[in-house]
């Protein structure tokens, strides 16, 4: 069964998805990018936080929009992964050395680190032979997951329902988790659903829209009752606003 993740961007927002209960959260700050980091002091805090939390979600955390280079890469992995978070998210362009990138994260998956190998899709070939999920399996990732750097169009924008259904398969076939991700709508959820990835990952669906905007429960009950196949809730009836008379105090209907 897919799960989902919530990319959430401060602790009232954690607090806040919770009860709709996914499957990981991501903590992740969207005003600072694509794959805006969390300051790793705030990732520890939250983990202690949240650590006694029964059936607790898991965690993962970016480790910010870098340049392709293993000397600015692998530290940044590193700072994240000393945390103790449950995965680290890391961003891969076909720009600058990322099988350099890749190969440098290897000792640090054979220590255990539950790396993640987040493929920018608006930015590879729209063809999964063309990313380097051989390489990625080979060093030891826990997963590969597609995702876009832009946020003005969807990941079913840029790469088709029939390669993204290659790209789940491929990855499986590795046995590395599978995610897609990168402004997804609830309308997309029955077809990626059917494509049988390991996660789906939200983050404006989960704020109504502006991935920038605080989230929204009403969104978060939609995009949590389509992903368990439920029909989606309809909106509360909004209060009427008791609007002012001519000759008189305002009143309601």
């Amino acid at each position: 069964m897919t799960g989902w993740l919530a990319s959430v961007a401060n602790d009232a927002e954690i607090a806040r998805i919770l009860p709709a209960a996914p499957d990981i959260l991501d903590l992740k700050d969207p005003a600072a990018g694509a794959l805006g980091a969390w300051p790793v002091e705030h990732i520890a805090t939250t983990l202690r936080a949240l650590a006694f939390l029964p059936g607790r979600p898991q965690l993962s955390a970016t480790i910010g929009d870098h340049p392709m280079k293993p000397d600015i890469v692998l530290p940044a992995a590193r700072r994240v992964a000393e945390t103790g978070v449950d995965f680290v998210k890391i961003g891969f362009t076909p720009e600058g050395a990322p099988d350099r990138c890749i190969d440098a994260l290897a000792p640090l998956a054979a220590r255990g680190t539950r790396l993640i190998a987040v493929l920018l899709a608006d930015q590879w070939p729209t063809d999964p032979g063309c990313l380097p999920i051989d390489r990625i399996a080979a060093a030891g990732f826990a997963g590969a997951m597609l995702d876009t750097a832009g946020k003005r169009h969807g990941l079913r924008h840029h790469w088709p329902d029939g390669q993204l259904a290659a790209f789940v398969t491929c990855t499986r076939s590795l046995g590395l988790l599978t995610g897609l991700a990168g402004s997804l709508r609830v309308a997309d959820i029955p077809a990626l659903l059917a494509l049988s990835p390991d996660y789906l990952g939200f983050r404006g669906a989960l704020c109504g829209g502006e991935r920038t905007a605080d989230i929204d429960p009403q969104a978060v009950c939609r995009v949590a009752a389509r992903m368990a196949g439920r029909p989606i809730p309809d909106p509360p009836i909004a209060a009427l606003t008791p609007r002012p008379t001519e000759n008189g105090p305002a009143t309601g209907r």
